[in-house]
């Protein structure tokens, strides 16, 4: 989203184009953001993070299949109408699956997992790293535009695969679990509960118990 209008001029749009398209995909992602509000109580934090990774996941892999065939590593070559339509259409499903999943419940769900005492120290981590990365990916991108051309994408889209697979596995469901009982949640894993004590879930309890 920072680099959108030299993203598509790269990708063979004229000035005019690249701006619209700029324009399109933000009102995109403006749009998918709303049906993150509207389903992620219904449907579940997890699932939106799977489908919005194999979303992301098809549409990276296509942007780079297609920069690959027209482009290859010269970068010389040209956009079809046809074509330059499709990729607008393939780089707007990716803005939509990132804006309706990892975009608003990459700062939903962290608040959600960290118990009480340590949700401060949580939040103030999460946002930390956030905004490291962002400055990190901000900086590099076009550097790595330039140099790794469409494999770019590729290199994208394995980083989707990993943190898709990482959800899946490692992630419980925080629908409709209270702050208070997330030590039980984490305690019912199959993984994370080896890092739980008795004595947290106990208390947990214990604090639960109208006085």
């Amino acid at each position: 989203m920072f680099y959108a209008p030299v993203l598509f001029k790269t990708l063979g749009f004229d000035n005019e184009a690249s701006l619209m398209s700029a324009v399109i995909t933000g009102g995109v992602n403006a749009i998918a953001t709303f049906v993150s509000i509207l389903t992620v109580d219904k449907f579940g934090r997890k699932i939106l993070f799977i489908e919005g990774g194999i979303q992301m996941f098809i549409c990276q892999i296509g942007v780079g299949g297609m920069n690959s065939a027209k482009f290859g590593l010269s970068g010389e070559g040209s956009l079809t109408k046809g074509e330059a339509n499709l990729l607008l259409f393939l780089i707007c499903a990716y803005v939509a699956a990132f804006a309706w999943s990892w975009g608003p419940l990459g700062w939903l769900v962290p608040s959600e997992i960290c118990s009480l005492e340590a949700r401060s120290a949580g939040q103030a981590i999460n946002v930390g790293v956030n905004m490291l990365f962002t400055f990190f990916i901000a900086q590099i991108f076009l550097t790595l535009l330039c140099h790794l051309k469409f494999g770019l994408f590729f290199f994208f889209a394995g980083f989707v695969v990993i943190m898709t697979i990482f959800i899946a596995l490692f992630l419980p469901e925080t629908k409709n679990v209270p702050i208070e009982e997330m030590n039980r949640v984490w305690k019912s894993h199959w993984f994370w509960a080896k890092f739980i004590s008795d004595e947290g879930v106990v208390g947990e309890v214990e604090h639960n118990i109208p006085h």
